[in-house]
């Protein structure tokens, strides 16, 4: 039987997801808080392939413990086709959650840029014809557009059983 190794910091180890967290945290208690180094950063320490979806051929479930700046751990689903394309997608969806978190609280934005939106086509369109109209409907459509492509990029992968 073949003994199970794992990707971790960069190099293929034998330890143990314990040691790994004890070592991250030691090392965070002994640098400076001024000073801007790897330990004071958010990190993934450990990576772990959990099996291949079933729903998307091709892409596999991971699961990525992170060790936050504050010393706390926890683990986090990623889906991918190898582990820097999940640990990218990762990133990815947490900076989609804070954008949308953001656009929540902040409704204002969203309606200047949906003004902006209906606005832009009819400025630069003849006043006359109703082409102005249409081009007004395509940018809103090409927005929708855009915003599905996203989040399917972004939950590709995810099996939605």
């Amino acid at each position: 039987m073949a003994k199970e190794r794992t990707y971790v910091n960069g190099t293929i180890g034998d330890q143990s997801i314990e040691a790994l967290i004890a070592r991250h945290k030691t090392k965070l208690s002994s640098e400076p808080r001024g000073k801007r180094s790897k330990y004071t950063k958010r990190r993934a320490i450990d990576c772990k392939l959990i099996r291949k979806s079933k729903s998307n051929p091709g892409y596999c479930k991971y699961m990525i413990t992170i060790a936050e700046m504050d010393g706390t751990i926890h683990k986090q689903p990623a889906y991918g086709k190898d582990m820097q394309s999940a640990l990218s997608r990762l990133i990815k969806k947490e900076l989609t959650v804070k954008v949308e978190k953001k656009l929540e609280t902040n409704t204002g934005i969203v309606f200047l840029a949906w003004l902006v939106m209906v606005g832009t086509p009819a400025i630069f369109a003849d006043q006359q014809s109703p082409w102005f109209l249409a081009y007004t409907f395509g940018s809103i459509v090409l927005l929708m557009v855009i915003s599905g492509w996203w989040y399917t990029h972004i939950n590709k992968g995810e099996d939605n059983v």
